[in-house]
């Protein structure tokens, strides 16, 4: 019961954020808004980490097998992409780069 319960509450903010991503016309994901608001009722005491942190484990656990769809459409899909194969790796990498230094010229910012 305790898990139903922890994932419920984790649901609820994923819920938030799909309605907030309706309301407001901006172009963010409504899982980065679920994920925000939980990451600020974590901070401001709103619910406690104890009230999803075994949920939150479990679904960490399981991330790997959720990429094995996407991989499987690439897969069935390769003759229409082989030819975008290595730009779209480029721009994959590229992006990668940036957001580590960016992420990384934030924490040295905030550490200050």
């Amino acid at each position: 019961m305790k898990y139903l319960t922890q994932f419920l509450r984790i649901t609820g903010f994923t819920l938030v954020g799909e309605l907030l991503q309706r309301l407001i016309p901006l172009p963010i994901p409504a899982s980065v808004y679920g994920l925000v608001l939980l990451f600020a009722a974590l901070c401001f005491g709103v619910i406690k980490l104890e009230q999803v942190k075994d949920a939150g484990g479990f679904l960490i656990s399981i991330l790997p097998i959720l990429f094995v769809s996407p991989a499987v459409g690439i897969l069935e899909n390769w003759g229409m992409i082989r030819s975008a194969v290595i730009p779209m790796f480029l721009l994959a990498l590229l992006s990668t780069i940036t957001t580590f230094a960016i992420a990384g010229r934030i924490t040295q910012s905030l550490r200050k």
